[in-house]
């Protein structure tokens, strides 16, 4: 069975390719998704793989600061290794501190697992893994729109007020 596809180059000029299915096969499932918090923002990139995860180009495993890597690998105990282990993870995080880097990152690894399987797998196992995210830290997939507010005239910081003298 081949499937043909036209590309229009010019007006007058169309070129056919053929792809078999061998070539379909070969096609890789992939899905984009992001985490934040505060200004912190992770963006994801998951496909078909070995089970690689990189943040920035480092393994998950040597993500720093070392206190906090616990809370990098909640998605992948409440999901399971069944739902990671034919997955790769591209993550790039910016802005914002540590802390919120990696709760940026866990909310976007969350996230794709979730997505990749309701478009690639099937629903039930999707259900099964957002139950259990959301009964663990709903922060795991709903992003969390506190911010720090805004430092105003007339004191140090945003609610706090000059000292006020008489004499």
């Amino acid at each position: 069975l081949k499937l043909q596809f036209l590309y229009l180059i010019d007006a007058n000029v169309a070129v056919r390719t053929h792809l078999t299915m061998a070539d379909e096969a070969k096609a890789v499932n992939k899905i984009q998704t992001y985490g934040k918090k505060k200004h912190a923002i992770a963006v994801v990139t998951c496909q078909t793989g070995r089970g690689m995860i990189r943040v920035n180009g480092i393994p998950l495993a040597n993500v720093m600061p070392e206190g906090l890597r616990i809370k990098l690998q909640e998605p992948l105990m409440l999901a399971g290794k069944k739902a990671f282990n034919k997955l790769d993870f591209r993550i790039r995080v910016r802005g914002g501190g540590h802390t919120s880097q990696v709760f940026a990152i866990r909310q976007a690894l969350a996230k794709a697992v979730v997505s990749y399987h309701q478009k690639f797998v099937d629903e039930p196992t999707k259900q099964a893994i957002k139950d259990a995210y959301m009964a663990h830290d709903r922060t795991l997939l709903v992003a969390d729109p506190r911010r720090a507010e805004m430092k105003k005239y007339g004191g140090s910081g945003a609610r706090s007020r000059f000292a006020k003298s008489y004499r």
